[in-house]
């Protein structure tokens, strides 16, 4: 099942203080999760594979070409 473009945003860190999943100026995906987000939190899958939640303060939503987005979601 192809996943909507909608569903596929990516965040930059640029802050990570006392994560060490989590590295600044790196892309990471997000798993949409409206209840954190309500609570001011955005679930990222981390350095360490898995989905946590992070203050939202940690990162900054970014806008991707389509292609941009593929390319990031097929690199695992």
């Amino acid at each position: 099942m192809r996943r909507k473009r909608a569903d596929r945003r990516f965040v930059l860190c640029v802050k990570n203080d006392d994560c060490d999943d989590l590295e600044r100026r790196k892309v990471y995906r997000v798993i949409p999760d409206e209840k954190a987000e309500k609570d001011g939190y955005v679930r990222v899958i981390d350095e360490s594979g898995e989905d946590y939640l992070y203050p939202s303060s940690y990162f900054v939503r970014l806008q991707l070409p389509q292609e941009a987005e593929q390319a990031i979601a097929s690199a695992g």
